[in-house]
């Protein structure tokens, strides 16, 4: 064990000198000799867990609460009521490419492509494993490549692709166009779903397996455009309905629980002081209703608001019982009271990680869900005009919170907002879903030049402007690279 711990420590010593001058920190790179650390299965493995690890590490980092309210409050799913000026520039769409949490969705996951490709490189070289664990690290590195490359070319638009550990080349390398980041991360995603198994180590859905690269194929496929693409690898996903299924019902309260049959992938937390289970529930779920110290809620407003987007079991019940809603608000959200001079209002906050605390380990932090298939599905469907088939992946999604099917759409266009609802209902609060999907569709309009962002946050957003769909470079990636270029200011 102090071996392993040892190698890893070297990795990540490693791995921060060598993409610091990428991700925006100045001091001078430490050669070590890595060769060492791929020369066995087990201290091959160790590194690529070490990546992991360090993905939910710690509070507020790119892998667990950064994703979960960047997002969502750069859109129109939560608040977040404290006055602390980093998450008000996320409300108001004007972030300085000086905020912290900027920053560190551009750093975090560079640090993590460039351990992904040491590894790579290791394990292409290595004399010393075998066959089974190449694959598997091989197919995962290239996997969490892929997948930190997808977030960073939809939070940033044009980003430099380090394909190597080449550090006097990559160190002043400029932004490469998303179009081809998104055909790396494809290519990524498609040797890696030709390298990985279908079976998790331990059952712990906690590494990447083959149904993990499918499900981000499908997506990335989804948001290039490819929607025939888009539709074959999720119904290829939705085909191993043996390993994976959609809870419904009551039994929606446990989809994230750990290595939940919805969970195609999940990180288990590493820093469990004060007992947490995840980031995401120690943040979210109030420690009293009385006098909650949580600041997030959803937005409630008959315009735009999340809480009416959810509807009842029964159209025609005049009950406003939380019970005769969709199962889903009752699983995955809270509330709490606040009464000022005799008037009570009620907050609902994201309630779909359960624990705040608790000594027992019962929730991991989901990934990549099973249910995202079938919403993926439906919209490839939709815009191939394959309506009656959409609405079967709608309604298999619906049909679960006790609602009944979706009327059949005529055009695209109704077949779209059919998906949208969908999509913001059973996605929210999870890896900004519902930021991506505003900022990729076109706006109904008509007009090629705006987004649906651009329909949907001036509703409540004053000062909306179109160039915030793209986050700032963040200032010190600038001062640190001089071929890197700003992204426009609003």
């Amino acid at each position: 064990m102090r071996v392993i711990k040892y190698i890893i420590g070297i990795v990540l010593l490693m791995t921060t000198v060598s993409c610091e001058k990428i991700i925006g920190i100045d001091s001078p790179r430490t050669e070590l000799e890595s060769g060492s650390v791929f020369t066995s299965d087990k201290t091959a493995n160790a590194a690529m867990i070490g990546i992991y690890s360090d993905m939910n590490s710690d509070n507020y980092i790119f892998a667990n609460l950064i994703t979960m309210f960047m997002g969502p409050i750069s859109a129109d799913e939560f608040l977040y009521e404290a006055n602390v000026a980093t998450f008000l520039e996320f409300k108001a769409n004007v972030v300085s490419a000086e905020n912290t949490y900027v920053n560190s969705v551009w750093a975090q996951p560079y640090n993590y492509i460039y351990r992904c490709n040491e590894v790579i490189e290791g394990v292409t070289a290595s004399t010393g494993m075998t066959t089974a664990m190449k694959n598997q690290l091989m197919g995962e590195a290239k996997f969490l490549r892929a997948f930190c490359y997808f977030y960073l070319t939809n939070l940033f638009g044009d980003v430099p692709l380090i394909l190597d550990t080449d550090v006097l080349k990559n160190t002043n390398l400029p932004r490469t166009a998303s179009a081809s980041v998104y055909a790396s991360i494809i290519a990524d995603l498609l040797e890696a779903k030709s390298l990985l198994g279908d079976t998790y180590a331990g059952g712990e859905r906690t590494r990447p397996v083959k149904a993990a690269a499918i499900l981000m194929l499908a997506r990335t496929y989804l948001y290039t455009g490819d929607n025939v693409n888009a539709e074959i690898q999720a119904s290829e996903l939705i085909a191993k309905t043996g390993t994976y299924q959609m809870l419904s019902g009551t039994a929606l309260g446990s989809t994230f629980l750990k290595n939940s049959t919805d969970a195609v992938w999940q990180l288990n937390i590493v820093n469990t002081l004060l007992n947490k289970n995840t980031i995401e529930g120690f943040n979210m779920v109030p420690a009293s209703l009385t006098s909650p110290a949580t600041n997030y809620r959803l937005t409630r407003d008959p315009n735009y608001g999340l809480v009416q987007e959810f509807e009842k079991r029964d159209p025609n019940s005049t009950s406003n019982a939380i019970d005769a809603y969709d199962y889903r608000r009752g699983a995955w959200t809270g509330q709490w009271n606040v009464t000022t001079s005799g008037v009570t209002v009620t907050n609902t906050y994201p309630y779909k990680y359960k624990v705040r605390v608790s000594p027992t380990i019962t929730e991991y932090s989901m990934v990549l869900r099973f249910a995202e298939a079938y919403l993926i599905r439906a919209e490839a469907r939709m815009q191939l005009s394959k309506f009656a088939l959409g609405k079967a992946d709608l309604d298999a999604v619906r049909l679960r919170g006790g609602l009944s099917g979706v009327t059949l759409p005529t055009s695209v266009a109704a077949g779209m907002l059919l998906v949208e609802k969908e999509r913001r209902i059973e996605l929210f609060a999870e890896w900004g879903h519902r930021w991506f999907d505003l900022k990729r569709w076109k706006s109904v309009t008509g007009d090629p030049t705006k987004t649906r962002a651009d329909d949907i946050l001036p509703l409540t957003k004053p000062s909306w402007k179109s160039k915030a769909i793209l986050m700032p470079i963040p200032a010190e990636a600038l001062r640190t690279n001089p071929t890197l270029t700003p992204n426009p200011s609003n």
